[in-house]
């Protein structure tokens, strides 16, 4: 049993140690394997591959196939010796590297696909049951060996695995007895293409054939059961790879040798006709089959017992996480999966249940091998497999599956992917926490690596966005500043809520727990940043450090958003925390709240403007983000100027119009003539009904506290007001205009 996941970090989990008597490599995973390997396609379908493509033809799909299959179990064999594979097989490979989600994803495909193979292998033993004794029912026979499969299962196992070996036998003497025996009639091998009238497509053919060589999985299922599965999956799985190659490669021959493709296509027996003992084949399809059931509802059940364990599956499905027994065995899963393949049987035929099955497997393969690859390609100390894989082979199998999916199938693979991708997004928005690691992080930082040194210091027009580090303090006091900075970012700018302790009685696992508190609360409310809690004796100086010192490489926060302060005591440390941002090339933003009205309806917005350089061009472009943001959308920003006479009001009004329209911001232009009024009388008369104010502010000098306190006084009985002084050495006009001016090149 592994670890399950829950939503907050697990505590004590009763865990149930792997038992000292578990299976071995030849019985827990070469049997299953080479058992499910030669199997019901082997038997009752290779004849319809051969007739329908030819030898050559033939013998590609089987190269092909077993190449995907090798490459995944190269990849397979690397992860098995990095973790001890518990049970779950696959999907606990894959949800233990890439994350819960992704095995998830994978998990529940894969155990529908293990529960149709269950029908697979019934349906075909019951189509060479009814083919030897015409008066049985085809679809009594299908289902009531399904139940007995099941039972043999729930049983035991050992007893199970034990039964194998007495088939593996009875297959071994099949296949003496075929290859002693004789053709039908004179026959000559079809090498390039098939003579048969009415031939099946090549990649169709390719699609039937492929469950034949997917029997790894049933070995690597049973990998709970196993004494040591880093040791058994690689042997047992090249062991059984090999083999199974060896004899499709041969089988061919024979029959392109002894049958017509005629016949070949049209009697699925046809090997019990040209066999020395044609009883013996019935002994080896009739084995085969059944041995095959049981290894898929054996490994079926353990796949769904793992994804209830990590709770992958809904909250009320957490039963079938069950097991009994001193193995631990899933009877629950069981029984479920018995009434799967029933209704699978009931509906099902091996023509159809095989192509579904191919793509469910193919996925599974291809997933696998993305696991192994990227967890070589990021070379984390963690990982170190003994037996050890080039990258390289896992991403060239992961391609090769998904080449074959899409010329197997194109509609079919999209399916597939958006089925997988479906449950993937389920998942994450479930926001499941895992008790374990995963390769996620790392694939993260070797993304962020990648894109810090690639990226100069020097900023671009182009793709220049505010980056704002919000000084919020305690955030549920402050909410309008986080709220505002979102609206800037539209969750694509790096948003960061700090705050500067004062208490030198701060501990670092304080500071830790505050750090997850303020981002529970963030992400609660839909913001998407980063947290950083730091501690200072004064407030100031250590608001100061942290603009200083936060960012890394080239990524630093270049907008600061902070409230406003009336206090005259703190005035003069204030305006000095505010002279060094700018000093330190940060723009500013210093939110002056209308605590009874907050934003308001947030329809209107005003910006007080002095044209394009400085200020002005980077409050066009905090209008335009506050506009197009959600909490703001479709709010109208008027584009205010001042002008001293009615002389220059009508150049001035189309003047500001060409450029908001060349602008394309959709700020409307409105020049107002002073008539002898002062300034802060037209600001209060002309603003005093909007939701937002974006003024500019002068740059910090020798008398920038008397400045300031001026400013305190103009705000006085405004809307909330944000006071915007740019200290970036970008021009904004050039950011608005960078558009514009590809399109006149």
């Amino acid at each position: 049993m592994h670890i399950p996941f829950t939503k907050k970090p697990p505590g004590e989990q009763k865990v149930i140690a792997p038992s000292q008597e578990g299976l071995g490599t030849f019985g827990g995973v070469f049997t299953p394997s080479i058992l499910t390997i030669l199997g019901v396609i082997m038997y009752l379908r290779f004849g319809w591959v051969v007739g329908n493509v030819g030898l050559i033809g033939t013998l590609i799909i089987v190269t092909l196939s077993t190449s995907i299959t090798f490459l995944t179990a190269l990849s397979i064999s690397s992860i098995a010796t990095d973790q001890r594979v518990r049970t779950g097989g696959a999907y606990y490979m894959i949800s233990r590297s890439l994350g819960v989600e992704s095995g998830g994803a994978i998990g529940i495909p894969l155990y529908i696909a293990q529960a149709l193979s269950i029908a697979l292998y019934t349906v075909g033993f019951a189509e060479s049951v009814v083919g030897v004794f015409p008066m049985l029912n085809f679809k009594a026979v299908g289902l009531v060996t399904t139940v007995l499969v099941a039972v043999l299962a729930l049983t035991s196992a050992k007893v199970a695995i034990r039964a194998q070996y007495f088939i593996m036998v009875g297959i071994g003497l099949s296949l003496l007895s075929l290859l002693f025996g004789s053709a039908v009639e004179p026959s000559t091998a079809e090498m390039i293409e098939s003579q048969a009238r009415d031939t099946a497509p090549f990649w169709t053919v390719f699609a039937v054939f492929f469950p034949a060589v997917t029997g790894i999985m049933a070995g690597v299922n049973m990998s709970g059961d196993l004494k040591e599965p880093g040791k058994s999956i690689p042997l047992g799985t090249f062991a059984a790879v090999g083999v199974g190659y060896l004899i499709y490669m041969g089988l061919p021959i024979i029959l392109a040798m002894r049958v017509d493709a005629n016949t070949l296509i049209e009697n699925p027996l046809i090997m019990r006709e040209i066999a020395y003992w044609g009883d013996a084949i019935l002994i080896g399809v009739w084995g085969a089959t059944l041995s095959s059931a049981v290894g898929s509802i054996l490994g079926a059940p353990r796949v769904l017992q793992a994804l209830a364990r990590d709770r992958v599956l809904p909250k009320w499905l957490g039963w079938l996480g069950q097991g009994s027994g001193d193995d631990d065995a899933p009877r629950v899963g069981t029984v479920i999966t018995l009434g799967v393949a029933l209704v699978a049987v009931w509906f099902g035929n091996l023509n159809v249940i095989a192509p579904v099955l191919t793509m469910f497997f193919l996925t599974t393969y291809g997933v696998l091998n993305v696991t192994a690859g990227v967890e070589r390609l990021l070379g984390s100390p963690s990982f170190r497999p003994k037996f050890k894989v080039h990258w390289a082979f896992s991403i060239l199998g992961a391609m090769g599956c998904v080449a074959v999916m899409f010329l197997i199938n194109a509609v079919a693979t999209i399916i597939a992917f958006l089925f997988v991708l479906v449950i993937f997004f389920w998942l994450e928005r479930r926001e499941m926490q895992s008790a374990w690691g995963d390769v996620r992080k790392g694939i993260w930082m070797a993304i962020v690596r990648a894109g810090l040194l690639k990226l100069d210091s020097g900023e671009e027009a182009k793709t220049w966005r505010p980056n704002p580090l919000v000084l919020s303090g305690a955030p549920t006091k402050r909410w309008h500043l986080i709220d505002l900075a979102s609206s800037l970012t539209h969750n694509r700018g790096l948003l960061t809520v700090s705050t500067v302790l004062t208490s030198n009685k701060i501990t670092p696992e304080h500071q830790n727990t505050m750090v997850e508190n303020i981002r529970e609360f963030l992400l609660k409310r839909g913001i998407h940043g980063l947290v950083r809690v730091s501690v200072a004796e004064d407030p100031f100086e250590g608001a100061e450090r942290l603009v200083e010192s936060y960012g890394l490489g080239a990524i630093v926060p270049n907008t600061i958003i902070l409230g406003d302060s009336e206090n005259l005591e703190i005035r003069r440390d204030y305006c000095k925390m505010i002279s060094t941002f700018h000093r330190l090339q940060r723009n500013v933003l210093i939110v002056h709240d209308d605590k009874e009205r907050g934003f308001g309806k947030r329809k209107r917005i005003d910006i007080w403007w002095g044209g394009l350089k400085g200020n002005g061009g980077l409050m066009m472009i905090l209008g335009y983000l506050l506009q197009s943001s959600r909490g703001w959308y479709g709010a109208e920003v008027y584009l205010k100027m001042v002008v001293s006479s009615e002389k220059g009001a009508e150049d001035a009004q189309k003047n500001l119009s060409e450029i908001s329209k060349r602008l394309r911001t959709g700020a409307r232009a409105e020049v107002i003539v002073a008539n002898g009024r002062t300034f802060d009388e037209i600001l209060h008369s002309s603003s005093s009904e909007t939701d937002l104010i974006l003024m500019g502010m002068a740059e910090p000098d020798n008398h920038f506290l008397d400045y300031y306190g001026n400013i305190q006084e103009r705000l006085k009985g405004l809307p909330t007001t944000i006071l915007v002084l740019a200290a970036e050495e970008i021009s904004y006009g050039e950011v608005l205009l960078q558009q514009d001016a590809f399109q006149e090149d």
